[in-house]
């Protein structure tokens, strides 16, 4: 290989990463907005935000698979990680819709982005991955971060959501190494998308028609306006992560928490505790020590 191929294959290389970091940045903000349009919909149940939410998505994803006239269709070997991801992903938006009503929308969004380091545990359980020592050290002190926002007290009486927002992380986790899977087994992004979002509309549809709550205009302008942003979130998020691995792009996926906690100061005016402050920086730093740990080695063969 001459020295022309060596800079083309770096030049797309890089290419891709700044790809896959742009997209996730973006997927981070679609998806701030998302939780504060789940906000403003007030008291609804979350299985019903749920359903509007990815009804909206799945409309989008459909316009998409028909104006691209690729059709949707399922790569040979993936229907089982498809309903992996969508059925994760799934449970991962209903803890996570439950946090965000019954918590700071700063700390319900923390929780949820333990997902990249779950991203990390599971794509060495489930895709095979290798595992290093410093990034098993980081997940378990990331886990320890989050019991400073969950304060696992029985005198906390946020202690149930939190918990149900963690677990909505861990779900989201197992959904996007399902993501990163199908990207390398060669299944297109808006199917992904599109079997996402209409599995979830399924599996909701018969607790909407047992319990359905009758909404105003505003709360169905909010519910469009958090599925606007989910399709916006969910695309990018499944781009970010067909264009590199989460290793090198999943600090990004932090700036929601900046997003969230000026839109929950601003609109909310809601302020997290030491606690949670705490528990922020030192899951963001261990976000920080992967994200300079992982580009060592690159560094190192430049």
């Amino acid at each position: 290989m001459n020295i022309m191929d060596v800079l083309k294959k770096e030049g797309l290389t890089m290419n891709s990463r700044y790809k896959g970091i742009l997209f996730i940045i973006l997927s981070a903000l679609c998806f701030t907005f998302m939780n504060v349009f789940v906000r403003l919909s007030g008291d609804l149940p979350s299985v019903q935000k749920s359903f509007f939410r990815n009804l909206v998505a799945f409309l989008i994803a459909f316009l998409m698979i028909v104006k691209s006239k690729e059709g949707f269709k399922i790569e040979k070997g993936n229907l089982k990680f498809m309903i992996l991801r969508a059925g994760f992903g799934t449970i991962g938006i209903l803890c996570n819709f439950y946090a965000v009503d019954h918590l700071v929308l700063s700390d319900a969004s923390m929780l949820n982005k333990m997902s990249p380091f779950f991203v990390i545990l599971f794509s060495f359980l489930l895709l095979k991955e290798k595992l290093k020592p410093a990034q098993a050290v980081a997940i378990l002190i990331a886990f320890g971060g989050s019991l400073f926002i969950i304060k696992p007290t029985f005198t906390n009486m946020e202690l149930v959501p939190s918990l149900i927002g963690l677990c909505g992380g861990i779900c989201a986790g197992i959904a996007y190494a399902m993501v990163r899977l199908l990207g390398q087994r060669g299944q297109k992004g808006a199917s992904v998308v599109l079997f996402f979002s209409g599995f979830s509309c399924v599996v909701t549809l018969p607790y909407l028609i047992w319990d359905f709550h009758p909404m105003t205009m505003l709360q169905v302008l909010t519910l469009l306006g958090a599925g606007l942003a989910a399709a916006g979130g969910q695309f990018s998020i499944t781009a970010a992560y067909y264009h590199a691995p989460a290793k090198e792009i999943s600090i990004y996926d932090y700036s929601q928490i900046i997003f969230s906690a000026v839109l929950g100061f601003v609109l909310f005016q809601q302020i997290p505790d030491r606690y949670s402050v705490l528990g922020y920086v030192i899951i963001c730093a261990m976000a920080l020590w992967m994200f300079f740990y992982n580009r060592r080695p690159q560094e190192e063969a430049a």
